[in-house]
């Protein structure tokens, strides 16, 4: 036979099929149907035996069925006209007196998916769901789905939907599952299957006679069930319990799924339930499978996100394997560095300013930090550079809390002069230095000689703020800077030369007799001979700031090297169950937890912008505490919370969608012109309030810091006065999800009013009058009307408001 010889292969196939000596030996007969079939799956376009191969199909032998079969059906819609004698041999077959042979006969019909031929599969679909075996009635229920498939807008037959709601009490369990797959499909439109009580009880009473993917499918389809009772609640949670520790990973993970589902309302039942997990979890998170790992590991993250020590006591179980993947290592770094030091994080914000929260938890002590400094310190020469910059971020996250052992790790790292790992080490320590001041005498003497293993922007960037910022303690530091200026006509990064002109601006400040000529010179190349505009337009800016004099140039470029806010490390409260469990056992937690190192270059630590949606839940958590909106003076002013008058409420803020400035002043025009200075003032949809707040630092904040801590908490401002200007004004909306038993959303417009004369250069005092000239007013517009989540958005937004007056002079 010709090896791969297209039209000879077919013509011997051909003439080898047709032969009445083959045909007449079974054996022979079903080598040539297979070398046909091999033929087809090696590319050879075999279409032209169908005629031949339909007269195959006429045998007892069951294993040349499906060899005809499986030709049959791949070229079907190549010859539509012959598979009419194709349907027919298969309505024969499927009366036949072996279960095997109906099934095999109804699966390959119902595989043609040929439009024209759906009236004759209909009738043996139909005799398919009362066959007494039930190998044939698993078939026949999946052969309906694939038919609704193939017209999806044709009407659905009521009483094909009923009998497959029968079979769902059938006593075969995957003719069970079967028909829910199928209803699912079939009722797509409608929602899907319906789950009411009877069905539910039958479902959970059968569970375990399921195998893993049944029992999945039937615990996913359960999460539309809503129980009519406590009682009946806490009757299905008992019947999910023993699954939860179940040893398949995907049994376990939807069964919490729907666990969770069904306990929404109870947190400390969702909490005792994630508890309960993290043997099977832990288990996962070992498996000999690597997509495994890495799906255990992404969705250890949501855990820990609601309880950050969940895993304290397992950190061991998080190191690295020498023969495991570069994603899995990253990640395994990040799940370990949430669990072993309880989530520690400083957000920080556009320009210096970070909103300071309360410790939770804290799990790093004397005895584990240094067995996982060591751990990460040898992930740290790992062979790919990803790895050993997650490896580094880690150490240095860890760094804000034990400060002196990771810079002594830190310092090692940089003795090695290897240009990935010394890039990673500077922009780590720009960022400790920054949240942890007094760590700079450490870092600035470990700076020395390292400007030669640096290539990257990102770690020339780096060590040019710290030149800039703690020259005065750099030795060196003005030399290092020559260096660069001489090398500034080959710099190809922007944001490189953009940093050398503040970096030496600084230096000059504090040294200017080792600076003056360098900088004269890196001032004329940029205005001069510079092409990119940003460039040029910074080192005029400088050039004329320095024609200000010195007293003015300090003042604008040196400012805080830190945020003194920062003097506490502090880690991020508890996510509710509720706002990832929806997620949880589904591609999202894969999708959005991508493996992230540090974030990408920037220049000063004081102007870097929160980032949504990372690992560590940057964005602010609205499960807030609020106050009593009364206050305790009876004048709708608020007072400092205490601990008894907090209560916590499930509020969930957001920005989309967006409201323009011309749809904000529409909105905000249809304001009630005899509104009060008090109280609210219901206009049917809507309803307006106002509040006063003590905290007249604010209107002092820059428009950055402001725009930038509303950001953090999903606050978004439209349009702002500048700062020290009477009146001062702040616009702002959102929208307001509150997470209750009917979840629903609003939308808060918002304006800060600060009246107070206030110049302090001019040196006069800020008007008191009757005490309230001095308080920022917040007039409020919600539509439509939700107190509970108006007293929410007043509490987060007072937080706010407190923390940026703390942070000011």
């Amino acid at each position: 036979m010709p090896y791969l010889g297209g039209e000879e292969t077919v013509r011997e196939l051909k003439r080898c099929l047709s032969n009445p000596n083959i045909q007449s030996d079974p054996l022979r007969y079903r080598s040539t149907v297979l070398k046909a079939i091999r033929a087809m799956s090696q590319g050879v376009n075999v279409s032209g035996l169908f005629s031949e191969m339909v007269k195959a199909c006429a045998t007892v032998d069951v294993v040349q069925k499906k060899l005809v079969y499986v030709f049959l059906c791949s070229y079907a819609a190549v010859n539509p006209e012959l598979s009419l004698l194709v349907v027919n041999t298969l309505r024969k077959d499927c009366q036949d007196p072996n279960p095997m042979v109906r099934s095999l006969a109804l699966r390959n019909m119902s595989n043609l998916r040929l439009p024209s031929l759906v009236e004759y599969v209909e009738q043996p679909l139909t005799a398919g769901l009362r066959d007494r075996a039930a190998c044939v009635r698993r078939v026949a229920v999946l052969g309906w789905a694939k038919l609704h498939n193939l017209q999806p807008n044709s009407e659905i037959d009521a009483a094909v939907v009923n009998e497959l709601y029968n079979l769902l009490r059938d006593p075969d369990p995957v003719v069970m599952v079967n028909c829910l797959r199928a209803l699912e499909e079939i009722l797509k439109e409608e929602g899907g299957v319906v789950i009411n009580k009877p069905i539910t009880h039958h479902l959970l009473n059968r569970l375990k006679e399921c195998d893993v993917w049944g029992q999945c499918e039937v615990l996913r389809v359960l999460r539309r069930y809503h129980p009519q009772s406590e009682e009946e609640l806490f009757d299905i949670l008992s019947l999910l319990d023993a699954s939860l520790i179940c040893s398949h990973p995907p049994v376990m993970a939807a069964t919490l799924s729907l666990f969770l589902s069904l306990s929404a309302g109870l947190p400390a039942v969702g909490s005792a339930a994630l508890r309960r997990v993290c043997g099977p979890l832990l288990a996962a998170c070992g498996s000999g499978s690597r997509e495994m790992r890495f799906t255990a590991l992404c969705h250890m993250q949501l855990l820990l996100r609601s309880i950050p020590g969940l895993m304290g006591a397992h950190y061991k179980r998080f190191f690295c394997g020498c023969a495991e993947p570069a994603y899995i290592k990253q990640r395994k770094m990040q799940v370990m560095h949430v669990s072993v030091v309880a989530c520690l994080y400083v957000e920080q914000l556009l320009c210096r300013l970070s909103l300071c929260l309360q410790v939770l938890v804290e799990l790093v002590n004397d005895d584990n930090v240094a067995m996982l400094l060591d751990e990460l310190k040898g992930y740290c020469t790992d062979v790919n550079a990803d790895t050993a910059q997650a490896a580094i971020t880690a150490i240095g996250r860890i760094g804000r809390s034990y400060s002196d052992r990771c810079l002594e790790i830190l310092t090692e790292l940089l003795g090695l002069k290897q240009d990935h790992i010394t890039s990673a080490v500077v922009q780590t320590m720009r960022d400790l230095v920054w949240v942890c001041p007094q760590c700079s005498d450490t870092v600035c003497s470990a700076l020395e000689g390292c400007e030669d293993a640096l290539q990257d922007s990102q770690g020339k960037q780096a060590l040019l703020w710290l030149l800039g910022v703690y020259g005065e303690r750099i030795a060196s530091a003005p030399y290092t800077l020559e260096v660069f200026v001489d090398g500034v006509r080959s710099e190809a990064s922007l944001e490189v030369k953009m940093e050398l002109l503040t970096a030496t601006m600084r230096l000059f400040l504090c040294r200017p007799a080792e600076t003056q000529d360098m900088l004269g010179r890196l001032l004329h190349f940029c205005i001069e001979d510079e092409t990119d505009m940003c460039v040029r337009d910074q080192a005029l800016l400088y050039y004329r700031l320095l024609q200000c004099g010195i007293e003015k140039t300090q003042s604008v470029l040196q400012g805080r090297r830190s945020d003194p806010s920062l003097g506490v490390l502090i880690g991020r409260p508890a996510e509710p169950i509720s706002q990832w469990a929806c997620s949880f056992n589904s591609l999202e937690p894969l999708m959005h937890g991508s493996v992230q190192t540090e974030p990408a270059s920037r220049g000063s630590p004081e102007h870097v912008a929160p980032k949504p949606n990372t690992d560590l839940s940057d964005t602010l958590d609205c499960s807030h505490t609020e106050t009593d909106p009364t206050g305790s003076d009876g004048t709708g002013q608020r007072s400092d919370s205490s601990p008894s008058a907090m209560v916590v409420t499930p509020l969930i803020l957001s920005v989309s969608p967006a409201v323009s400035p011309e749809e904000f002043e529409r909105l905000w025009l249809q304001r009630h012109a005899s509104l009060s200075e008090q109280g609210a003032e219901d206009d049917g949809e809507s309803v307006w309030t106002e509040e006063r707040f003590q905290c007249p630092a604010v209107p002092r904040c820059s428009p950055q810091s402001l725009q930038a801590a509303m950001q953090l908490v999903n606050i978004q401002t439209l349009a702002f006065t500048p700062p020290h200007t009477r009146p001062w004004r702040v616009f702002l909306y959102t929208h307001t999800l509150h997470a209750g038993t009917t979840p629903h959303s609003t939308l808060i417009l918002g304006e800060l009013l600060y009246a107070g004369d206030a110049d302090p250069a001019a040196g006069g005092q800020e008007e008191r009058g009757d005490g309230h000239d001095e308080d920022v007013k917040v007039t409020l517009k919600q539509q439509p009307r939700d107190d509970e989540a108006l007293r929410g958005f007043l509490s987060v937004l007072t937080a706010v408001l407190h923390t940026l007056s703390s942070g000011q002079p």
